[in-house]
């Protein structure tokens, strides 16, 4: 089985479809987010094919960013947010 790292993936996508359509392609891998900003886990192959996606997807005024994060990191949070709570698995599938 491919290991899987954490990364957080943002959008800004100006026309409502392709907007929809990013959506709904990083929700595929989501396990977390809010608007635009998402954490997803990808495999090698799986962050290649995302890429690519997103690549096919948008318009050279859209931006997406992917940035790996690490996991052994502490999470700081401000104003009214509460600290993330992931269960002890997740199953994607």
């Amino acid at each position: 089985m491919p290991q899987r790292q954490l990364h957080l993936a943002a959008y800004d996508v100006r026309d409502p479809k392709r907007l929809s359509a990013a959506l709904h392609l990083v929700r595929s891998h989501a396990t977390g987010g809010q608007k635009s900003v998402h954490e997803i886990f990808l495999s090698g192959v799986e962050k290649a094919d995302l890429l690519l996606d997103m690549g096919q997807l948008l318009a050279n005024e859209d931006r997406f960013l992917l940035i790996r994060l690490d996991t052994r990191a502490s999470v700081l949070t401000h104003g009214k947010a509460n600290a993330p709570a992931d269960p002890d698995y997740f199953y994607l599938g």
